[in-house]
């Protein structure tokens, strides 16, 4: 849904509508316009509050969690309560992850994370935004269960043959974050500098940090 048109956000018949969307609806377009205006005809939203809702959604990026990232990898102690309970952590630095159960699991020199949901595309957006297109692929969400060593190559990871690979396969209520291995030669980087070496992919698995 979008809203860069009216003071609303919607078009003049209240319809989400982007210059980048032209075209006929899909079904699932106008079920969605369907069930919002509803919504609205009921008084159970306003424009106002849907407005405000989306800007939130579409506020959300992998900086989030790149940020997240960022502070356990220079407090000890935070880093310890995200990988006891990821969701607590993640609030406690101002981030709204709603009722799911977020779990943070760490990348180290003997094991390397991989995250996929195999059965559609559940993936942590309040910390990483919108996943990208080939996270809800048949082939990845095959594959990264399959095989995942090749599949991780393909995307430039090449793993020493001695670090186990573990797959976590992501529910309806269930999320995973990467806490991927901080770089070396960042000891003395900020947690601003450590959060720009944080990439999407180094937090879903398929990627590693920029290094310095």
């Amino acid at each position: 849904m979008a809203h860069d048109h009216h003071e609303h956000g919607l078009s003049p018949s209240g319809h989400p509508y982007r210059s980048d969307n032209d075209g006929p609806l899909t079904y699932w377009q106008r079920m969605e316009i369907a069930v919002r205006e509803l919504l609205i005809e009921k008084g159970q939203l306003t424009p106002a509050e849907i407005t405000a809702q989306i800007d939130a959604m579409d506020a959300r990026s992998p900086a989030n969690g790149a940020t997240v990232v960022a502070r356990a990898w220079t407090d000890p102690a935070f880093k310890s309560r995200l990988l006891e309970n990821a969701a607590e952590a993640s609030r406690e630095m101002g981030f709204d992850i709603g009722p799911l159960h977020l779990i943070a699991v760490e990348n180290t020199q003997d094991v390397h994370n991989l995250i996929v949901c195999t059965l559609c595309s559940c993936y942590p957006r309040n910390l990483l935004g919108l996943p990208p297109d080939w996270y809800k692929t048949r082939a990845y969400r095959s594959r990264a269960v399959i095989e995942p060593r090749k599949l991780l190559r393909e995307f430039g990871v090449d793993l020493p043959a001695s670090v186990t690979v573990r797959v976590h396969d992501s529910t309806a209520d269930m999320r995973y974050i990467v806490l991927p291995a901080r770089p070396e030669g960042t000891k003395h980087m900020s947690e601003a500098d450590l959060a720009a070496l944080v990439t999407r992919d180094s937090m879903i698995g398929t990627g590693l940090p920029r290094r310095p």
